[in-house]
């Protein structure tokens, strides 16, 4: 057996003990199909991972670059208190407007607010208007992840999470001569949070449904 197909049918042995039928997501991931958004949405068990973290740490409010169509946004306001909240920011307005609709399908629009444009031109604004994060999930055009995490670190409360997804980008982060300009994001990236004396961090690798890669996690002392 191919070892794809092996994470895949753990994927799916886990799922179906530890993640009951969800119609809500599952039509989620349905509509972000009709409508020819990526399918990379963090998998089921990912989002749970997610949804676990945010109520493990009490997290009351949540910065997510990278939107698409809200399939991790609406797993973070789940966890969320009645009071909490999700700033999405998505750059393509079609992606977004499948997002909104899904969100209030999913009866979070309360808890999610999704702001279209180039997220390097809202996250000044955010800062602007005295926003600060609990938990930031950094999943967008990798490139400009040195330039996310230098806004989440202005926008971060003392103790926050700062995740950032698809990292390891099928064993490739590791080839310094890569031309991919996502690849050499990554690792410009990992070089700023290299004896970064504000944050912790750990990187941990993953297999399943969405093939190889993995996550970065910080906390920001």
């Amino acid at each position: 057996m191919e070892r794809s197909e092996v994470w895949n049918k753990v994927d799916e042995y886990f799922g179906n003990k530890l993640l009951p039928s969800d119609s809500t997501l599952e039509q989620v991931l349905l509509k972000n199909k009709e409508a020819d958004i990526p399918e990379i949405d963090v998998s089921p068990a990912q989002g749970k991972f997610l949804y676990l973290l945010t109520k493990i740490k009490a997290i009351k409010n949540v910065l997510e670059i990278g939107t698409l169509g809200g399939y991790s946004s609406i797993w973070f306001a789940r966890a969320l208190p009645e009071h909490g909240k999700v700033y999405t920011l998505e750059i393509d307005p079609d992606f977004a407007k499948v997002a909104k609709e899904n969100i209030r399908n999913a009866q979070c629009e309360h808890k999610v607010e999704v702001l279209v444009g180039e997220a390097l031109d809202t996250l000044p604004k955010l800062k602007a208007d005295g926003l600060l994060f609990d938990l930031f999930f950094i999943d967008a055009d990798k490139q400009n992840n040195p330039q996310y995490l230098k806004w989440a670190l202005e926008l971060a409360n003392p103790g926050a999470l700062i995740i950032a997804d698809n990292v390891v980008r099928d064993g490739l982060v590791v080839d310094v001569e890569s031309t991919d300009e996502r690849v050499q994001g990554v690792r410009e990236f990992v070089d700023l949070l290299e004896n970064n004396p504000r944050l912790e961090s750990t990187a941990i690798q993953t297999v399943g449904s969405k093939g190889y890669d993995g996550f970065i996690m910080s906390v920001v002392k």
